[in-house]
């Protein structure tokens, strides 16, 4: 049990195992009640009370007003996410309130299910399923009423090869595709060999038919060329530290791409024009494409990727990917993302590593801290 009795405040209910090793240690926990977000005056308020530490979620602006009702009591603020598009970093330095994320332990689930995703649009898992329902199967026949595309053999461009892209990559090339990389700030020359050696030895022992491929190319080379463009890539705006990604997927980009692929977005969803993504389907530029996040969430009634002429090649899902219960729930901090959240907010109130900020390795602005 901690020594002091430190307040929290969680605008979102992340699990009871981790909430209970908060209450377990005797911190005071108070838990926003709704599944909705809450107000940020609300926020602004439960901070200005004096509270240690907020855990908080993508849909919370965290920013400056937040931060000047913190100053000299908020100690930490705990993002349960991978992104922290909805803090204002600057602000958090300059009233040098350290702020964490849970990057890694959503890896693989997000990857995988950014896989699963091109699969349901591809193969039209959705229009199969919805057929069957309204009793619309009449008999079986050979191509009628549609055919899906495969996935194996083909290849798939992979737009970001951090964490999450080169997970994805891993699962691409046991379907003995071919992989086309792209990242706008840093290529994994190491990582992109690895695969290639996995790839010459699947097909020297005969595991697969056809030789396979991996390589850096050039944005335009990616998505000329690919049957599939996966993004993977975090939100820069321009003006912002790093080579810029909002609406990196514009008309320009979606004219590029063949009349046969796919687009499947799983990292931020302002790194697609929704409204070039519309007219690019609307007008069949491209095959279909698969989304798990959007410019805004919840999508909009009003949004045009609802119009039910595109319904069978548009797949849209509620920001799910990192959606599994090991990986959202899991107190442990290498596992899940409520025990890597708690887990952060717990190293900077408890001083651990010697109350050296610059070594917890689950806050993001060390820079603040630097000396």
């Amino acid at each position: 049990m901690s020594d002091k009795k430190f307040r929290i405040y969680a605008t979102c209910h992340i699990g009871d195992p981790a909430l209970n090793r908060l209450r377990d240690k005797g911190y005071e926990l108070e838990v926003y009640s709704g599944p909705e977000a809450p107000p940020k005056s609300v926020i602004v308020e439960k901070v200005r009370s004096g509270i240690d530490g907020l855990i908080t979620t993508l849909r919370d602006p965290i920013d400056g007003e937040v931060f000047e009702a913190g100053k000299n009591t908020l100690k930490v603020v705990a993002q349960i996410a991978v992104g922290f598009d909805n803090i204002n970093r600057a602000d958090a330095n300059r009233c040098r309130i350290p702020f964490t994320n849970t990057a890694e332990v959503l890896t693989d689930a997000t990857a995988e299910f950014a896989f699963f995703m091109m699969g349901a649009v591809a193969r039209r898992l959705w229009d199969s399923e919805k057929m069957v329902r309204e009793n619309q199967w009449g008999s079986w026949h050979p191509f009628l009423p549609f055919l899906g595309d495969e996935i194996s053999g083909k290849t798939i461009a992979v737009i970001g090869t951090g964490r999450i892209g080169q997970a994805m990559i891993k699962k691409c090339s046991g379907f003995d595709m071919n992989i086309l990389c792209y990242d706008p700030v840093y290529q994994d020359n190491k990582f992109v060999a690895a695969i290639q050696e996995l790839m010459d030895l699947r097909h020297r022992t005969g595991l697969q038919q056809e030789k396979t491929r991996i390589k850096y190319v050039t944005l335009e080379e990616a998505l000329s060329q690919a049957d599939y463009v996966t993004l993977h890539v975090p939100l820069i705006k321009e003006g912002e530290n790093g080579a810029p990604t909002h609406h990196l997927i514009n008309e320009k980009t979606l004219k590029l791409m063949r009349k046969d692929s796919y687009l499947i977005n799983s990292s931020r969803g302002p790194v697609v024009s929704e409204a070039a993504l519309y007219k690019a389907l609307k007008e069949k530029w491209i095959a279909g494409a698969a989304l798990d996040v959007f410019e805004k969430e919840p999508l909009p009634s009003d949004s045009p990727l609802r119009d039910p002429e595109i319904e069978d090649r548009c797949r849209l899902f509620h920001h799910f990917a990192s959606g599994a219960r090991i990986t959202r729930l899991s107190v442990d901090p290498n596992k899940g993302m409520a025990g890597r959240c708690v887990q952060g907010l717990i190293d900077v109130l408890e001083k651990n590593y010697g109350g050296d900020v610059t070594r917890m390795p689950y806050v993001v602005n060390k820079e603040a801290f630097k000396s």
